[in-house]
């Protein structure tokens, strides 16, 4: 599973319902959101 630094909660979570996105620059991406919070969490290279 893919975790990511969550603003909100001040924490590293795992990212609830990961999609994999390309960015403009072609580099690989997973967003989702914060299971506890509902906070989006994005985290490139992942």
């Amino acid at each position: 599973m893919a975790s990511a630094y969550c603003v909100k909660c001040r924490t590293k979570r795992e990212i609830k319902d990961p999609k994999n996105v390309t960015l403009k620059n072609g580099k690989k991406a997973v967003t989702g959101t914060c299971p506890v919070c509902g906070t989006k969490l994005f985290k490139i290279g992942g």
